[in-house]
């Protein structure tokens, strides 16, 4: 039989035949190569001199027409076509890294065993920081065996200031470690800058939120833009421009939200004049908000409270004893003056505040004085700070022995009276003591009848006690010492003769022997 009277799906002459079954079998593309690609089925074109054989392989890898079923149902003497499975082209060799990687890379199964990994081997170097870091002072064990949340004893006090360290920037928040399991979450709008993950900032604590395991933080000198009354709530931050006083206090705008600030809630010390903070911009705290009658109270004293704290605690590690620092007079009183050391307020008792006598602590400072004091006490179980202002001068008793000696005479006025004696002040800060008995020569009863208060006087020094700084005076050493008083004579001579008393001639009665006169009378004496 001819190749041109085969029919289409017959093999040419040389190809191997099966023999002719009774039922052929039907055998399609998809089923006989899953793996080939369709491109690869297209039939090539034999030429005469390319007759397959079974010892040529490339008859058993020639691609046949797959696109048509191949075996399908014809007469019993027709033979049906075997056509060989394809052989896929040989993977090209790896070396042993290649694969392992491979392996690596592909996805486990399900079920599949992962090794673990070994305890005893040690971490490295970077691994090792990175735990400590995140366990800060806590243990493993303790991080382990402790809840995920923190108690309420645990929890960092509000308010309170601390160094934290950026982890993540996400949408609008910014999520700082604040050491060992404390982590919190700081409002993205809040910063200036672009937060930097790993750096450091400064922020305040808010409250604790149990639900996320966070606490609410804030940045220093930060406030809250408020868009309407929602956004606004206790304890929030914000700025507030002064509209407005009345006798209760100021008129405030919080982004177009009326807000009212109490006198007392203005400023630490009270305020005379409160017009002066009329178009100011302050940073307040809210103390009180109630949308539904439109009730906003602010505080500015809040705010210099808590930097005034934080001052405090910075101040008093550097507060020493005999320090002497720079304040201001905020305010005056009959006891004495209070001075604000930069976030310290001390004192200055009376007996501080000169080396001279003073009567009130108006006649040496007044309200918004700058000073220089000298730290002279520090409690630190009460925080309260002793200073002197008179210490900052040259104390003029260091002097005293070269203006005044022994029997050198000062000139001075008489500053007190008291029983005991009368006080000269000879120079500022320099008294003397004028003793009872060096007021005058004669007995004297009452000091007020020598000398009185504001007269000028010149004494005589007795003596000098610069430790106990005392200088004893005398009045009476400057006096001629009066002559002494003649004696009157033991008798007088009569101024005339005077006749002699008359006698009496009645004999006196008495005696024991002689009767009383109470027996006429039934009565024995």
């Amino acid at each position: 039989m001819n190749d041109e009277t085969l029919p289409a799906d017959q093999p040419a002459a040389g190809e191997p035949t099966a023999p002719s079954t009774s039922e052929p079998s039907e055998v399609t593309a998809a089923e006989s190569t899953p793996d080939v690609p369709s491109a690869d089925l297209q039939p090539e074109a034999a030429t005469p001199d390319e007759s397959p054989s079974e010892e040529s392989p490339a008859a058993e890898d020639a691609p046949s027409q797959r696109g048509l079923k191949i075996g399908s149902q014809r007469p019993s003497d027709t033979p049906t076509v075997i056509v060989p499975k394809p052989v896929a082209p040989a993977a090209p060799r790896r070396d042993a890294e290649a694969l392992e990687a491979i392996r690596a890379a592909r996805p486990k199964p399900a079920g599949e065993k992962v090794p673990m990994p070994n305890i005893r081997e040690a971490l490295s170097d970077e691994l090792e920081a990175e735990v400590a870091a995140a366990l800060g002072d806590e243990s493993l064990e303790d991080v382990v065996s402790s809840d995920s949340t923190i108690s309420a004893e645990q929890q960092l006090d509000p308010d309170t200031r601390l160094e934290a360290v950026i982890e993540k920037v996400h949408r609008d928040d910014v999520f700082v470690n604040l050491g060992g399991r404390n982590q919190g979450a700081i409002p993205l709008k809040l910063f200036t800058e672009d937060p930097v993950v790993g750096a450091t900032r400064e922020v305040i604590v808010g409250r604790y939120n149990r639900e996320d395991g966070l606490y609410e933080l804030t940045i220093p000198g930060a406030a809250i833009d408020v868009g309407d009354w929602s956004d606004v709530s206790e304890g929030l931050t914000v700025d507030a421009v002064v509209t407005g006083h009345n006798k209760g206090g100021l008129e405030c705008e919080v982004n177009k939200l009326r807000g009212f600030m109490p006198m007392s809630q203005i400023s630490l010390y009270r305020v005379e004049n409160p017009e002066e903070f009329v178009g100011q911009k302050l940073q307040c705290i809210v103390t009180e908000v109630n949308p539904e009658k439109r009730n906003l109270v602010l505080s500015h004293r809040g705010i210099m409270e808590r930097e005034q704290a934080e001052k405090k605690e910075q101040l008093m590690q550097e507060l020493a004893v005999g320090q002497v620092r720079d304040g201001i007079v905020r305010r005056v009183l009959d006891f004495g003056a209070f001075v604000d050391l930069g976030g310290v307020d001390g004192m200055i008792p009376i007996g501080q505040m000169s080396w001279d006598r003073v009567k009130h602590p108006s006649e040496v400072l007044s309200e918004g004085q700058a000073v220089k004091v000298k730290v002279e006490r520090i409690n630190a179980d009460d925080g309260k700070i002793s200073l002197a202002y008179r210490e900052t001068w040259e104390n003029p008793w260091d002097s005293v022995e070269q203006k005044y000696h022994a029997k050198s005479v000062v000139a001075g006025t008489v500053t007190k009276i008291m029983e005991f004696g009368a006080f000269v002040r000879l120079e500022p800060g320099i008294e003397g003591l004028i003793h009872i008995s060096e007021l005058d020569h004669r007995r004297v009863h009452r000091v007020a009848d020598i000398v009185s208060e504001g007269q000028e006087v010149e004494v005589q020094v007795v003596s000098v006690d610069t430790d106990a700084q005392r200088i004893g005076l005398s009045l009476k050493a400057l006096q001629a010492r009066p002559e002494p008083k003649k004696k009157e004579p033991e008798f007088l001579e009569p101024e005339e003769d005077l006749p002699p008393p008359p006698v009496s001639n009645i004999s006196l009665k008495g005696g024991f022997d002689r009767p009383t006169g109470g027996e006429s009378l039934g009565l024995n004496w």
